[in-house]
């Protein structure tokens, strides 16, 4: 084979990888393959909040069901509930209450 067909085939091969992350991509983007909720026009009860990757086996994943949060820690070994019924109400008004009145004050080590 001749240096012109390997070089061909390398652009043919690049063309083919970049027109398969294409499609991956738009499919991501219009939602094929990945249903958000069984109910179409209803807001769902049940939400994913945040996922967090700790290593290649393990991640932690924030659920929302109603008003409450549920931490998970999935992993290979099996799955962990690690906090259940974590209030969703506002963090400043959670942070306010836990200071009391008085806003907290540090003194400076110098």
């Amino acid at each position: 084979m001749e240096l012109e067909s390997y070089f061909r085939f390398g652009l043919a091969l690049i063309f083919v990888l970049a027109l398969i992350g294409v499609l991956a991509v738009a499919a991501r983007r219009f939602g094929l393959g990945f249903p958000t909720s069984s109910r179409k026009g209803k807001k769902g009860r049940l939400s994913v909040v945040e996922v967090l990757s700790l290593d290649a086996k393990r991640r932690l994943v924030l659920f929302k069901r109603d008003a409450k949060e549920h931490l998970v820690l999935l992993g290979a070994a099996g799955d962990v509930v690690i906090e259940t019924g974590i209030p969703t109400d506002d963090f400043a008004a959670v942070l306010k209450d836990a200071a009391g009145d008085e806003p907290v004050r540090r003194e400076d080590p110098a």
